[in-house]
């Protein structure tokens, strides 16, 4: 389906059929994460989407993209694929 993007969080929720699998925050990436998906954002080394609430850091369900992602579209169709599952997995729940 086609792929659309909202303001929101002071950046922008990306969407596909409805369902938001990922944002773009401060110009950096990130991808919707589940049980499934964590482990392969984490063996990259990469962090989740944090912001500040009431003195608190607050985390969301969504990782960074490794760089690598961001110069080729092959890559980035696997991490983004990895995003738009554990959406479905989420919206099936």
């Amino acid at each position: 389906g086609p792929v659309t993007a909202r303001r929101m969080f002071g950046g922008h929720g990306i969407f596909i059929d409805g369902l938001m699998f990922a944002l773009v925050a401060d110009n950096v990436l990130y991808i919707k994460v589940d049980a499934v998906a964590v482990a392969d954002f984490e063996a990259q080394g990469m962090q989740p989407f944090k912001y500040r609430r009431k003195n608190r850091w607050v985390s969301l369900k969504y990782y960074q993209v490794p760089e690598e992602a961001l110069e080729s579209c092959e890559q980035m169709r696997i991490w983004a694929n990895k995003g738009v599952a554990a959406a479905l997995r989420a919206a099936a729940e």
